[in-house]
């Protein structure tokens, strides 16, 4: 018996022994072990970055919305979820057009369990039983076999349930998803604020959304946030954003999405076993994204987007104007390629009349012949190539090739120079230098051998300018414009109507880059929208420090002489300062500009082609297309500009709607920037003006 106690003793003695090392020496670890710490990015409707113009003035802005959210954690069960889906549904109005067919399936399966195991056959059941069928195409099955009346059944108000209870499905654990954040009444957010404690998950907080206090000006190019698109969802996912997070989805808001998207909260909760949490701590702080500042200058494109859509309702007055249906106008500093104002709009008839729309981004996006516009970077061709120099003459009279419509200048025969063709327009001059860069020799009347290498070197040069090839514009979806390279078109007359731009078609972006390029020295600088990124300011009001200045990107210099380019804007001030320039409307603006028009005679495929044309077996009709380049003041060139007005009047052989367009358009936008410069100067010295004379006041009074 004392040996059997003496085990007994032993025995309880190293089990105290053993309990104590577990409690006191391992207790702590064992305690890390039955809890878990997970880093979890908190979505905390951080505003996104605000975007403003050249001069400081706030064009894209941030306003807080009311918003309902929901945060589940490990623990929660469907069963939770669908009961406070429903509870919640009955306080709040829920949208339901996002509901897919799938979640009306799962949901009808759902609350009609026994339905729907009867859609299931006896020996799919068996087989479902011994394993051979698995539960996806089990449920498979079960889908396939609702029907869509059945699918009516669902009620308006089961429909907000589900609507609700799908939101609450995309939430990752531990991080709140937005229920709804739009359109939420002060009413649905007290009596859901009201209600939390019966609410498990659900909380009442502020979310932000995008405010433009300018309206539609400049709206379609400054972009759109949105939820994130489904076929962008991995990719987002992948970069830390959260399935219910909003991005840029177009333009501006999408080119600088990381810029503008801020900085979330980080939380690190501290979860037991079983997933409950225990505590949680904040270890950073959410920040508002970086603020954007513009070369836009929102006042000029608030007043040319006015002037542009009152010249295109005008035009549209006239019935025989049946094709025109949009102008652009694009303004740029030539040196710096900031673009000052992108103005393009559309007249889009309805069921009760007409409404004009925002078409900005067809300044870049949308291309058009430009006509006799181009005629200086042809000439600076023929100079680059050697074809011709500065200076040379030649008789423009009709060219008669063999198997082509003759081909001529709109005046009659007479000599030519340079300089005197860009005054007057001379296609013949613009004929002679492609023939002679093609490598070919004129007679009247005979066959030229001219082939598809005549028409790639003719568009290498062109492509200096940024015609025919990608400006390098800041923002996505540009158009480089129509270029075929089909054999059967790439005849000696389609060379001749390339070179007075009746062949290739260039966006109204293009062609002020081209002009600018000719005018600040031969550089070819990229259009940038954005100026500077800055951060935050503390104030919320100001622009913060600056984080990034934009440079001006030269893309490529021409290979030509100063001498060469000064002669084509002597040229360009001749056509509309000459006795016989071709835009010499521009005199008496109180400003000497110089630039080129453009008339191109073109086959009309546009969007009335399929309904009005095509569809009735006819040919698409022949139309004009009204352009102009130009830059001003002439000696010392502030900005550089482009209008372009496709379609504006049929081309039937008569002038009865013919009309300058082109330089309407172009001398009301110019006259409009002066007119707010000379403002702003006026402003800007009765500042100084008034500072001076404070710092006066202070100093008497020091004396």
């Amino acid at each position: 018996m004392n040996i059997l106690f003496f085990a007994v003793f032993v025995m309880f003695s190293m089990l105290i022994l053993r309990l104590g090392v577990l409690q006191i020496v391992n207790g702590e670890d064992f305690s890390r072990q039955l809890e878990r710490t997970e880093e979890v990015v908190v979505n905390s409707s951080v505003p996104r970055g605000k975007i403003f113009d050249r001069n400081g003035k706030v064009i894209v802005d941030n306003k807080p919305v009311n918003a309902i959210t929901y945060t589940k954690t490990q623990q929660t069960e469907q069963e939770e979820m669908l009961m406070v889906a429903e509870r919640l549904a009955g306080m709040i109005e829920m949208d339901t057009d996002s509901i897919t067919l799938r979640d009306k399936q799962d949901f009808w399966i759902r609350e009609n369990e026994e339905r729907a195991k009867a859609k299931i056959t006896e020996e799919e059941q068996a087989l479902y039983d011994e394993g051979e069928l698995e539960q996806n195409e089990y449920d498979a099955l079960i889908r396939e076999r609702i029907t869509e009346e059945e699918l009516a059944e669902l009620t308006p108000q089961q429909l907000e349930v589900l609507a609700v209870f799908r939101e609450m499905q995309t939430g990752y654990n531990l991080s709140p998803q937005i229920i709804k954040n739009e359109g939420v009444t002060d009413e649905e957010f007290a009596t859901v604020s009201e209600h939390l404690g019966s609410l498990p998950g659900v909380n009442t907080t502020v979310d932000w959304e995008r405010e433009y206090p300018y309206g539609d000006v400049l709206r379609s190019v400054l972009g759109s946030v949105r939820a994130i698109p489904e076929n962008k969802l991995e990719y987002y996912l992948a970069r830390d954003y959260a399935r219910n997070d909003r991005v840029g989805t177009s333009y501006l808001e999408l080119q600088y999405e990381e810029v503008l998207q801020g900085q979330k909260s980080k939380v690190r909760t501290i979860t037991d076993k079983a997933g409950n949490v225990i505590d949680s701590q904040l270890i950073q702080e959410g920040e508002r994204g970086k603020d954007l500042v513009l070369s836009i200058d929102i006042e000029l494109q608030k007043e040319l987007e006015k002037i542009v859509e009152d010249e295109l309702i005008r035009l549209k007055q006239n019935p025989g104007r049946n094709l025109l249906d949009r102008l652009f106008f694009v303004m740029t500093d030539p040196f710096t390629g900031e673009i000052l104002a992108m103005v393009g709009k559309q007249y889009v008839e309805t069921d009760t009349g007409y409404e004009i729309q925002d078409y900005h981004i067809g300044t870049f996006t949308s291309a058009y012949e430009a006509g006799s516009s181009i005629k200086g970077a042809t000439i600076l061709a023929g100079y680059q190539d050697g074809a011709i120099e500065p200076g040379y003459t030649m008789y423009d009279r009709p060219f008669e090739i063999a198997s082509t419509p003759v081909k001529s200048s709109w005046f009659s025969p007479r000599t030519m120079t340079d300089l005197y063709a860009l005054e007057k327009s001379s296609n013949g001059y613009m004929f002679d230098i492609a023939i002679k860069i093609a490598g070919a020799n004129y007679r009247p009347n005979q066959p030229i051998d001219i082939g598809p290498s005549a028409f790639t070197k003719m568009r290498n040069y062109y492509a200096q300018f940024g015609l025919g090839s990608e400006t390098g514009i800041d923002l996505p979806g540009e158009s480089v414009g129509y270029q075929t390279n089909n054999p059967a078109d790439l005849n000696p007359g389609k060379l001749l109507d390339l070179a007075i731009g009746q062949f290739d078609t260039y966006t109204p972006m293009q062609m002020v880059q081209y002009v600018s390029t000719i005018i600040n020295g031969g550089n070819r600088v990229a259009p940038q929208i954005v100026k500077e990124i800055r951060e935050p300011s503390s104030d919320n009001e100001t622009l913060g420090p600056i984080v990034k200045a934009t440079k001006p990107e030269v893309l490529n210099k021409l290979n030509n002489t100063e001498y060469e380019l000064n002669r084509i804007k002597e040229g360009f001030y001749r056509s509309f300062n000459g006795t016989e320039g071709t835009g010499r409307d521009f005199i008496g603006n109180g400003y000497v500009a110089g630039g080129k028009t453009g008339t191109a005679e073109v086959v009309y495929f546009g969007p009335k082609y399929n309904d009005l044309y095509r569809s009735r077996d006819l040919p698409p009709p022949e139309t004009t297309n009204s352009t102009l380049v130009g830059f001003a003041p002439f000696d010392q060139p502030e900005v550089s500009f482009s209008v372009m007005a496709p379609w504006v009047y049929p081309n039937d052989g008569t002038d009865r709607l013919r009309e300058d367009v082109n330089e309407n358009l172009g001398t009301a936008a110019l006259a409009k920037y002066f007119e707010l410069r000379e403002k702003r100067m006026n402003e800007e010295g009765a500042e100084e003006n008034q500072q001076v004379e404070v710092t006066a006041e202070q100093a008497e009074e020091g004396q």
